[in-house]
């Protein structure tokens, strides 16, 4: 019996009955040889942690365009707080914690350089011309097709499921997905926040009294609340679950955010600057798509969408490439 083995047989023991066991994934669309060391969850994992697309989320905006103090959330930090309270509930319920990690580790590798607003940039780009940008689905592509050169990473049906359906209005297949897609929310909202806090956008004291009497007026108090509400109301239950009282005031947070953070005056400041500056990059790209990196010229000679590759180009940049490539081609350079 292989080391591998050996962990399907002990995720069997004493895993949940609801739990998605490495043993019995849907598996990849690519058959591969089983590792003889880890459960396919964690090889998934292993692949989301190493690949090229992970890395570059350090330099993309999670809600502050190009902050300039040490502790605000970018994309990456944003990503492993929600891996981090998925997998402690994933734990606690019994739940399969590889396969909550790797979802929640791809969910966000599709997002553009400059968080929402780029998003919206380039799903305006795409208007009339039969697609649309939607991060999540962009995670997924990230998955399939882009990474390894065009050969993605040929994950297992159960994360790329998680990394598609982790939306507001979606349903993941499996309570592992499920968890993300709920820790998504509250990391935003607890860690949005925080950082509204630093940057005098919000004062803690402008939170309604009837959302800190319930869950508390700092962020390990908020987490603390929602962690707890969630497992104590999953717990030997076949979803994933929040108490009535705890999701009517995630969700309100999330509507005080927007209309005092998101759309506030500090943070919208750059997003007319974010949008002309993405939409004029697709301009340039789709006239001069040999500036590209080859990697998506040789998706455009595979007869993909030069739309879709300039797209798939774009969102792939980090916040400081897409601000030096704007730079090249639009700001005049100095003689000497």
């Amino acid at each position: 019996m292989t080391i591998r083995e050996r962990i399907e047989q002990m995720e069997e023991e004493r895993f949940s009955q609801y739990a998605s066991l490495s043993k019995y994934s849907r598996g990849r669309e690519r058959e591969e040889t089983p590792c003889d060391i880890r459960p396919c969850y964690q090889r998934d994992r292993d692949r989301i942690l190493h690949c090229k697309a992970f890395r570059r989320l350090k330099h993309k905006t999670q809600v502050f365009v190009s902050p300039t103090g040490d502790h605000y959330r970018t994309r990456l930090t944003h990503t492993l707080e929600v891996s981090q309270t998925a997998r402690t509930i994933a734990r606690a319920l019994r739940l399969n914690e590889d396969l909550t990690e790797a979802i929640a580790l791809g969910h966000d590798l599709g997002h553009t350089p400059f968080g929402h607003s780029g998003e919206k940039a380039l799903d305006k780009a795409l208007e009339g011309t039969g697609h649309r940008f939607w991060h999540a689905r962009q995670s997924l592509r990230v998955v399939e097709k882009l990474e390894k050169d065009g050969e993605g990473l040929n994950l297992t049906w159960e994360v790329r499921d998680g990394i598609l359906n982790h939306g507001t209005k979606c349903t993941p297949a499996t309570l592992e997905g499920k968890i993300v897609r709920i820790c998504d929310k509250i990391a935003y909202v607890n860690h949005d926040m925080d950082d509204a806090f630093r940057a005098g956008i919000l004062m803690p004291e402008d939170i309604p009294r009837r959302y800190t009497d319930l869950i508390g007026t700092t962020s390990k108090q908020r987490l603390n609340v929602w962690i707890h509400d969630i497992i104590t109301q999953s717990e030997d239950k076949n979803d994933i679950i929040q108490s009535e009282e705890m999701q009517a005031a995630l969700m309100e947070l999330r509507e005080f955010l927007f209309d005092r953070v998101y759309t506030s005056r500090i943070v919208k400041a750059e997003d007319n600057k974010v949008e002309r500056m993405l939409a004029d990059l697709y301009g340039y790209y789709m006239k001069y798509e040999d500036a590209m990196s080859e990697e998506y010229i040789r998706m455009l000679r595979e007869g993909t969408p030069k739309e879709r590759v300039v797209c798939d180009y774009i969102a792939g940049m980090t916040d400081p490439f897409a601000v030096a490539k704007f730079e090249e081609y639009f700001v005049p350079r100095s003689w000497r």
